[in-house]
């Protein structure tokens, strides 16, 4: 299997189960203007290489921790449907915080930040998948994405804003 050389630093092995599973690369970005601000979070899926899904999404107001979580959840609710047991996912952000905390290595204690990280939980449930820090040049498109998502205004899918609301996640 080819590895990319940004990739290279990731500390899980990126290894099919077997030899029909498919590879998943899910870059995610979240953007706040100002800081809180205008928001956006985009998602850019790829299936053994090729492009799957990619879209911007526009958040309201939202810190910039917010939107790297809005991201993650919005790219494993479009991408979980699409996986099969055996498939990998690895989740690519340039978000340090969010990285660590996935991982445990950072504890969560933002109220809000926490429902995001166990819904996140609960969705990443029975997938193969790792998680990787990337430098932010290495995660344009998905910057480029949660830039335009704002931009346009692009809607968050009505289901995903009921899943949301379910775990008291306000968009």
């Amino acid at each position: 299997m080819k590895q990319l050389n940004f990739l290279q630093n990731c500390t899980e092995p990126i290894q099919p189960i077997k030899q029909e599973a498919s590879e998943w690369k899910l870059f995610i970005d979240g953007a706040s203007r100002n800081n809180p601000g205008q928001a956006g979070a985009g998602i850019y899926l790829l299936k053994d290489g090729e492009p799957v899904y990619q879209e911007g999404f526009y958040l309201g107001i939202k810190t910039n921790n917010e939107a790297e979580y809005f991201a993650l959840l919005l790219g494993l609710f479009f991408c979980k449907p699409l996986l099969f047991a055996d498939d990998l996912l690895l989740i690519i952000s340039d978000s340090e915080l969010l990285i660590k905390q996935m991982k445990n290595q950072y504890k969560v204690r933002k109220p809000e930040l926490k429902k995001m990280y166990n819904l996140a939980v609960i969705l990443l449930e029975n997938i193969n998948y790792s998680l990787c820090h990337v430098k932010r040049e290495y995660n344009k498109q998905a910057d480029k994405l949660a830039n335009k998502g704002v931009d346009k205004g692009s809607v968050v899918p009505k289901e995903f804003m009921s899943l949301a609301r379910s775990h008291e996640i306000a968009l």
